[in-house]
């Protein structure tokens, strides 16, 4: 499903995004090494166990990233200009290796670019959830759109 014009959008829109994500150990390996991040919390069983955790814990970076792209393809696939930021990113919940994740965006602000009349900026919540319905992960993303070709 492609994403939608900025003048397609109005604020309280709600999207469930129809891609869930179970967590695997091998995207939290990959994610956590290719960024190089060595916190042992994410790629050392033993010092996870150690931890008030107990086992590992998913790189919040992975998180944010996986809530973003899972968001694309109902909301800026085909129309997006460019991301102009994002903001209040919070981790409420620990991800843990095994959860299944799922997306949802609310569109919170809406307004017309000053630059460009035929772009506007949409600013939705984006919020991953568990599969016990916590929220593990939750921003604010603003990002200037094409308005429909006339």
């Amino acid at each position: 499903m492609a994403g939608r014009y900025f003048d397609e959008w109005q604020v309280g829109d709600m999207v469930a995004h129809p891609i869930s994500r179970t967590v695997t150990e091998t995207d939290n390996l990959l994610f956590s090494t290719l960024t190089h991040n060595p916190q042992p919390l994410h790629l050392d069983a033993g010092a996870a166990r150690a931890s008030e955790f107990g086992q590992i814990l998913v790189n919040s970076c992975f998180t944010f990233s996986l809530a973003v792209g899972v968001s694309v393809g109902e909301t800026t696939l085909g129309t997006l200009i460019a991301n102009l930021g994002f903001d209040e990113v919070k981790f409420p919940k620990p991800v843990f290796i095994g959860d299944t994740l799922r997306i949802e965006s609310e569109v919170v602000a809406l307004r017309e670019s000053a630059s460009r009349s035929t772009a506007g900026i949409v600013t939705w919540e984006h919020r991953a959830v568990n599969q016990r319905d916590e929220t593990v992960c939750s921003m604010k993303r603003s990002a200037l759109l094409h308005k429909k070709p006339a």
